[in-house]
């Protein structure tokens, strides 16, 4: 499980490949999380808010890492458009509704992600999706 997750905005891959190393903090707008595994949640989260299947998500290659090191642990992947537009789109209710099935789903695993706690996630997440929309960017997540 990853100790940082920072989701964040960047207007194209190779823009957002830079933050690999340092983190997007100083270059980019975002937002930072710990201690979930960050590409099973935002495939957890496109099945709850845009819908699909877990399993096909992950054969079409979701999520797609943008770049990687081995040596350091550090991964950066882009969030699927298809997600970035539901969290965009998505109300109040809709997120809550998300967020308390996402807790419930990770406590079945064995997580505990309280739903205040994923309430706030998905919440600043639908946050930053809005923000790169109206820039017309991407969203990404670095991981370290």
């Amino acid at each position: 499980m990853s100790v940082i997750v920072e989701f964040f905005t960047a207007p194209d891959d190779a823009s957002a490949a830079l933050a690999l190393r340092t983190g997007p903090r100083r270059a980019f707008e975002s937002v930072s999380f710990g201690n979930f595994d960050p590409e099973e949640a935002v495939v957890e989260w496109q099945c709850l808010l845009a819908g699909g299947s877990f399993d096909d998500l992950v054969d079409a290659g979701e999520p797609r890492p943008v770049a990687g090191q081995d040596d350091d642990g550090c991964l950066v992947f882009a969030i699927s458009p298809g997600l970035a537009a539901a969290l965009a789109e998505a109300g109040g209710s809709e997120l809550e509704d998300a967020a308390v099935a996402w807790s419930s789903q990770r406590a079945a695993d064995g997580e505990v992600i309280g739903t205040d706690i994923a309430s706030v996630i998905l919440g600043d997440l639908a946050v930053l999706a809005r923000s790169a929309r109206r820039q017309g960017q991407e969203v990404y997540c670095w991981v370290a």
